[in-house]
């Protein structure tokens, strides 16, 4: 008898649960609360984000779950990946000595890590080239760390994508507009009132941490975090890489090297926004541009210029063409556990399972994290 998965949650955990299972010739029932996915998962760079991770067990997941993308991407069409890289550019004396403690790290060859001089950062984007390589308000471009392991996949179509693949395997039903309103072993029910069993049930329910979630994530230690983005119409060159600024620095624990408390205050905007510099070109050419980060709740409603302002401030001082107008913006929220594990997992009932909580590493993280369902 065929094994059945039944996975709460369309977004990009959910999703890479009913990839696995199908992998393994499971036959999957998915259900999402939306008519298709509205979270983090759409709202994000796309970003499959190897060097920010830290070193040990965060680096070991994210390679892995980088070679899961690649063959994922290879068996279902439209994914957008491409293995990118990226480039992180700066400026200031005090962030090239964390990129130099970086590159000398016994892991840096796993990460396909390179110091750049700015002349060979602008030979491998030629995209690049705005006044920071030459002065610019914050000084000239000193280095870019070239990581070769990084890639990035299209938010808006990877899903879709995916689900697409799913179905063509003949043994996956996706349910959308399906909120989970009770839980028991090895079943859910849906607030249709129909009942879904499987030998597995999985709920993702991102960063919806209220209504049956409460219940099921009591005493987690998880919380939500805000940020802000945009999206510019297609740029007149091809950025052949991602592109982060110094301000990443402080934010990823791949960089948290003795030579990162020596980093100078950011600029006033940044620190109240808790910004950095993150850009990815879109498959339609577009620029995706962010972000930001807050943590107390509640969150607005409405999104806010002065980061915008500044993050646009920044790749226009990275970019030899003008930074093209800009098109939408938005914010989005996601869960991030706060111990000390790398995502939150738990059992809820017999054969339920809650999985949540990657943080801002989601999209990177999550086919090894469904992998690891599996085990």
């Amino acid at each position: 008898m065929t094994n059945r998965l039944v996975v709460a949650g369309g977004g990009v955990l959910g999703t890479m649960h009913a990839v696995e299972a199908l992998a393994a010739g499971w036959e999957v029932v998915q259900l999402e609360r939306e008519d298709g996915p509205r979270g983090a998962s759409v709202r994000n760079f796309g970003l499959v984000w190897v060097s920010g991770r830290a070193p040990g067990a965060e680096l070991d997941l994210a390679l892995r779950a980088r070679e899961k993308w690649e063959a994922i991407a290879a068996r279902y069409p439209g994914t957008g990946f491409r293995a990118n890289g990226s480039l992180t550019v700066v400026r200031r004396p005090e962030e090239l000595a964390v990129l130099e403690a970086v590159v000398a790290r016994p892991d840096a060859d796993r990460r396909g890590l390179r110091l750049l001089e700015p002349d060979e950062a602008m030979a491998l984007n030629p995209a690049l080239g705005g006044d920071g390589f030459s002065a610019g308000a914050a000084g000239p471009v000193l280095a870019a760390l070239h990581c070769s392991a990084d890639a990035a996949v299209e938010p808006r179509l990877v899903l879709g994508a995916l689900r697409d693949g799913c179905l063509a395997t003949g043994r996956y039903r996706w349910l959308g507009g399906r909120e989970v309103t009770g839980v028991a072993d090895h079943q859910v029910t849906d607030a249709l009132g129909e009942v879904h069993r499987g030998d597995l049930v999985v709920l993702c329910p991102g960063a919806a941490h209220r209504g049956l979630a409460a219940e099921v994530l009591q005493g987690a230690p998880l919380r939500r975090v805000r940020l802000q983005m945009l999206q510019t119409v297609a740029h007149p060159a091809t950025v052949t890489t991602s592109l982060a600024d110094g301000d990443s620095l402080r934010y990823y624990p791949g960089f948290d090297v003795p030579a990162r408390r020596q980093l100078p205050p950011q600029d006033p905007v940044a620190a109240a926004w808790a910004a950095q510099l993150l850009a990815v070109q879109r498959v339609d050419g577009g620029l995706t541009i962010g972000d930001t980060h807050a943590y107390d709740e509640p969150f607005p409603f409405d999104v806010d210029q002065a980061p915008y302002d500044h993050l646009l401030s920044v790749a226009a001082g990275l970019l030899a063409d003008p930074v093209p107008a800009v098109v939408r913006r938005w914010a989005g929220v996601y869960s991030q556990c706060t111990g000390d594990d790398l995502y939150f997992r738990a059992d809820v009932a017999e054969g339920v399972q809650v999985v949540t909580g990657p943080g801002g590493r989601g999209m990177t993280l999550s086919p090894a994290i469904a992998e690891e369902t599996f085990r």
